[in-house]
């Protein structure tokens, strides 16, 4: 049973049957909305085999165990299953991260299903590679969509991922247990009260709030954020693609619950580390500067007409305002690198 939510109320994100992979290309992979995919890959072996229960999950999983240990993030009971920072410094984390033999993770989960163990350790193997840790995976459970990423697996018992987004566009598919998927589009921003950007608890910045239980006082402009929310709930066999830079809480609901996901298209990670870089090279200007510096932004990066900017010059002279191109990227890469090692 999955528990009421404070969104549960809002709009869900919409929904459809199974699609093959010509439909996926012309109809969801180049939107920018969230989908649910029923039953998407409800002919997974692995999902057949969750269908057997806790121990017939752990044990078809143990078959592919590649003998490369799984980075697993370890949490002590009081914190209920939500990865977050430990205190209000910010400084750390109520976690800890350590390598763990595939067996060992399946065992302790077992264990603690079995046993009843009210509030147990929070596990979760975030992100484990079939490549390199679970060999044969992809062949034995291929997704039949044309997307070029490597399949991930994320292993754990009832758990929180805190609200963050992807650089990535993002397909994730469930196998085993229930989660619940709380999303945001990329507008709610400034509501979403985001934390420090260069200490972070997985890569991108998350969100300071917890959507189960928002403490609206201390963060008003939240409840236009959950006004906005998307929410989907997930069984074994359904998929879900969420575009990047879209913001997402992820809740696991059960002892033993396997997510696998696939990430591609990369690119929205360099405009991250761009806008880092504004944040000291142009946020603390004079307010006339930064107006001056805005003209400049939306000239040659926001504006519809960006990429016509310089069209007045002849094509050998356009350089790093020319189209894409892999000749482009490496002129770029050379500018700035030149540019920060003159300070």
């Amino acid at each position: 049973m999955i528990a009421d939510h404070p969104a549960a109320t809002e709009s869900r994100v919409p929904e459809r049957a199974a699609v093959d992979a010509d439909t996926f290309s012309r109809e969801i992979a180049d939107g920018y909305r969230p989908v649910v995919l029923r039953g998407q890959v409800a002919d997974w072996a692995a999902v057949c085999a969750a269908g057997g229960g806790n121990r017939a999950m752990a044990g078809y999983v143990a078959r592919f165990d590649g003998g490369k240990p799984l980075e697993v993030m370890i949490g002590p009971p009081e914190i209920d299953g939500r990865f977050f920072y430990a205190d209000e410094s910010l400084t750390g984390f109520n976690f800890h991260k350590q390598q763990v033999p595939l067996g060992a993770l399946l065992a302790e989960l077992l264990r603690f299903a079995e046993e009843g163990v009210e509030r147990p350790h929070a596990l979760y193997a975030n992100s484990a590679t079939a490549p390199d840790h679970l060999p044969g995976w992809e062949r034995a459970n291929p997704l039949g969509l044309p997307v070029d990423a490597p399949a991930r697996l994320w292993i754990g018992n009832a758990t929180r991922v805190a609200t963050h987004y992807d650089t990535s566009t993002n397909i994730a598919c469930v196998v085993a247990g229930c989660r619940r998927f709380t999303l945001f589009p990329p507008e709610q921003l400034r509501n979403l009260y985001v934390g420090p950007l260069d200490r972070t608890m997985a890569g991108p910045p998350s969100s300071m709030v917890d959507p189960d239980a928002p403490d609206l006082a201390r963060y008003p402009r939240f409840a236009e954020a959950l006004a906005h929310a998307q929410v989907a709930e997930l069984g074994p066999g359904d998929a879900i693609f969420i575009p990047a830079l879209w913001w997402h809480h992820v809740r696991a609901f059960d002892r033993l619950n396997v997510l696998v996901n696939y990430w591609w298209g990369h690119e929205s990670g360099h405009a991250y580390l761009a806008l880092v870089h504004a944040i000291g090279a142009v946020r603390d200007r004079p307010a006339s500067e930064r107006a001056a510096w805005r003209a400049w932004f939306d000239q040659l990066v926001f504006d519809d007409s960006a990429p016509t900017a310089a069209d007045h010059l002849p094509v050998s002279a356009r350089s790093v305002l020319g189209p894409p191109s892999r000749d482009r990227f490496e002129r770029i890469r050379a500018f700035v690198i030149g540019m920060l090692q003159r300070g």
